[in-house]
């Protein structure tokens, strides 16, 4: 593999003698990868994606690089991939902290593929949430604050390990739970979301003393109620949480820039996939 050492540059202003031109979308921009050969691996690719964007190639999830109609492995040449010429792939990661994980829990983590680039931006979908941002009641539980992100957290699977055998809530509850909440606070204005009706929720927060702690406070909770139906060629219709209602009801706070949810379903991303941590 060679490499020039410049830096991100629009896809216009790529080299000409390149072998294999392709065209890698990523956080609202177009990166032109020309300095690949067919003879470089999907590794390859990864590791100089890292150059231009800094994410790790751990964390990179390249959608439309199949072979045989499955995601190409790290060791596909690029050659067998037989992409056209200027083909355009989405790349799905974000810049961590610290080491990169031992395993690939957090970095295969979306359960879906090629269609989050036909669903994000379908005017159908955006309408639906057009109408979430007007219709949907939101009980703000306190001030949003000014300057500060925002951490949008699921409950089931994320807060509450129910994989385990476990039985009472507080036994279900993620280990150092409340240290992370305080933790996150002092950057980090909370949401609570869950694809379940709002009575269980405030239940389950209640029971496991987040709605009650001294030391952080919630914004607001989020039910059922604030998803949104979307049609995908593969799955059919399924059920998202698209931070869009939120952005649109609080927009002088909270954008696609300074906001963050935890999920353990890939899917609820679809809508917003760079904003997803799995």
């Amino acid at each position: 593999m060679r490499r020039t050492g410049e830096g991100p540059q629009p896809a216009s202003q790529g080299l000409q003698a390149m072998a294999l031109p392709i065209i890698v979308k990523w956080g609202g921009q177009e990166y032109s990868v020309t300095t690949l050969s067919e003879d470089d691996t999907v590794l390859d690719l990864k590791q100089f994606l890292k150059t231009l964007t800094g994410v790790l190639p751990e964390r990179q999830k390249l959608l439309g690089l199949k072979v045989k109609g499955k995601p190409a492995e790290n060791d596909v040449k690029l050659g067998a991939l037989k992409l056209k010429p200027n083909t355009k792939i989405m790349m799905m990661g974000t810049h961590v902290l610290g080491p990169p994980p031992d395993n690939d829990d957090v970095v295969n983590d979306f359960d879906i593929e090629d269609e989050v680039v036909e669903v994000e931006n379908r005017e159908e979908n955006l309408l639906k949430i057009s109408r979430r941002v007007k219709e949907y009641k939101v009980e703000i539980l306190n001030p949003p604050r000014e300057g500060k992100k925002l951490l949008v957290l699921d409950v089931d699977y994320t807060l509450f390990d129910h994989r385990s055998c476990a039985e009472t809530g507080v036994e279900l509850m993620r280990p150092y739970l409340h240290e992370f909440l305080t933790s996150a606070y002092e950057d980090y204005d909370i949401v609570i979301w869950s694809a379940t009706n709002m009575k269980w929720i405030e239940a389950k927060m209640k029971e496991l003393g987040v709605s009650t702690n001294a030391n952080y406070k919630i914004t607001f909770m989020l039910d059922s109620a604030a998803m949104i139906t979307v049609h995908t060629p593969r799955r059919g219709l399924i059920d998202v949480k698209p931070l869009g209602v939120i952005w649109g009801k609080f927009s002088e706070f909270y954008s696609k820039k300074n906001t963050i949810m935890f999920d353990d379903i890939g899917r609820n991303f679809l809508m917003n996939p760079q904003n997803g941590l799995k």
